[in-house]
């Protein structure tokens, strides 16, 4: 009885946040806008307006004060603009990196998605609309979050996930660091792939109950105990069979790959987007250009894990690690940049706590983007990468209507992203600072 009646209380708040940011936006047809980011066409066009018609941009205009005065009209005249910001590298399922390398076999399954409902709604009131979830150690856990965003059950951006890790025995997607007579459950192994043939029998399984993208882990990870991240995992012949079998069911594949061997092999296999580059060497940014690879370097994090990781006492084979990548990772980030490779934008979050993804703004400005690039590779450009640009990241009519509203001008200061005041996702506004479902403002 008790527990029926908190169900039914629980289910009363996921229906009352959703009927709350309804009757929020109910009647917004248009928005005026103080100042618009054309990130496409790298321009700023002012005093705006954005006529919105089921949830799509159906036209942008100058303001006419006659015309659209009225309760229709959203005023967001003092905001500047943007896109709905997209990151391709989140892990929204369960809690953010610890100390404890045993951690992911400390939480069920189930509060791993309860926290996955917690921290896509702090991603989405973070200005983030869309993301690409690349993993979670509990297979099928994100599919589930997706499915419940998309039917409006709970708060979150878009997501497109990967279901499980495509990983070797004991690399770089395994949980590991344990005694050698503890047995992870089957379902942290569900991606667990030693040669060609079970390559392609793990992305059709996972294909085939829901994932959007396929994730393979090409090289060691920095966060995973006994495995060295630049040390190739795969054979270019086993991640050809992870590209070649998704690609038969209309996927790409992301590739974790820190090390330039790892890397290159990726990018020769047929990858979409290479994720970390730690050891990004000038063979492997010719091979991105050769090929239209995209990089998603996670550029931000490393001062974190260096920071929080030494106060909490992780353990120092990761502090280590995080060491020896950081700085080569930015170099190289410098490099590919200059070079003209595709950027686009992943934060790795989890790592850090989700809702401050927009902190990597900053990193990529600082490492050789412009803010205005910083911005477009944040929105258009991840868009492209996931192959969706002619359905969202941009302001352009057609185009869903998703929309983040900052004070002042975020091409002078960048890290005014991180202060968002309103966010719209698909025509309704998720979050508003003077309103009932205000945004959480991210940590100083």
């Amino acid at each position: 009885m008790r527990r029926h009646a908190m169900q039914r209380f629980g289910a009363g708040i996921v229906m009352a946040l959703g009927m709350v940011a309804l009757a929020h936006a109910s009647n917004v047809q248009r928005v005026h806008v103080g100042h618009l980011i054309d990130v496409r066409a790298e321009r700023v066009l002012q005093d705006q307006v954005i006529d919105i018609r089921d949830g799509r941009i159906h036209a942008i205009r100058d303001y006419d004060a006659e015309r659209d005065a009225g309760s229709a009209t959203l005023d967001w005249s003092r905001y500047t603009v943007t896109p709905g910001l997209i990151d391709l590298h989140t892990h929204l399922i369960g809690d953010i990196q610890s100390a404890n390398l045993a951690a992911p076999l400390l939480s069920s399954a189930s509060r791993d998605t309860l926290l996955g409902v917690k921290n896509a709604r702090a991603t989405l009131f973070a200005g983030f609309t869309t993301v690409r979830d690349v993993g979670a150690y509990r297979a099928f856990t994100d599919v589930a979050l997706r499915d419940a965003i998309a039917a409006g059950d709970v708060p979150g951006p878009r997501m497109f996930v990967a279901a499980a890790y495509i990983t070797v025995s004991q690399g770089g997607g395994e949980v590991t660091g344990l005694a050698p007579d503890v047995e992870v459950p089957a379902e942290m192994r569900r991606g667990v792939a030693d040669t060609a043939d079970q390559v392609r029998q793990r992305v059709r399984e996972l294909i085939a109950r829901g994932a959007d993208v396929i994730k393979v882990i090409a090289t060691g990870a920095v966060l995973t105990a006994g495995t060295e991240p630049g040390a190739s995992e795969y054979s270019e012949a086993e991640l050809k069979a992870a590209v070649d079998e998704a690609a038969l069911h209309g996927r790409f594949v992301a590739t974790h790959a820190h090390g330039s061997e790892g890397i290159k092999r990726a990018i020769r296999a047929g990858v979409r987007t290479v994720e970390h580059a730690s050891y990004l060497d000038d063979e492997a940014i010719a091979l991105m250009k050769e090929h239209g690879t995209w990089l998603v370097a996670d550029i931000y994090n490393g001062d974190y894990i260096s920071e929080v990781g030494a106060r909490d006492g992780w353990p120092e084979e990761i502090l280590r690690k995080n060491r020896e990548t950081t700085q080569t990772q930015r170099d190289g980030f410098v490099k590919a940049v200059q070079a003209g490779v595709n950027i686009a934008f992943g934060t790795d979050a989890g790592i850090f706590p989700h809702g401050d993804n927009a902190r990597q703004l900053a990193y990529a400005v600082r490492y050789g983007l412009t803010p205005m690039q910083a911005l477009r590779s944040a929105s258009y450009d991840s868009a492209r990468a996931l192959g969706r640009e002619t359905e969202f990241g941009a302001l352009e009519v057609g185009l869903a209507a998703d929309m983040v509203a900052v004070e002042g001008d975020p091409l002078a200061t960048i890290d005014r992203m991180r202060d968002v005041q309103a966010v719209m996702k698909d025509g309704i506004v998720q979050c508003q600072q003077a309103s009932a479902i205000p945004c959480r403002t991210t940590s100083p």
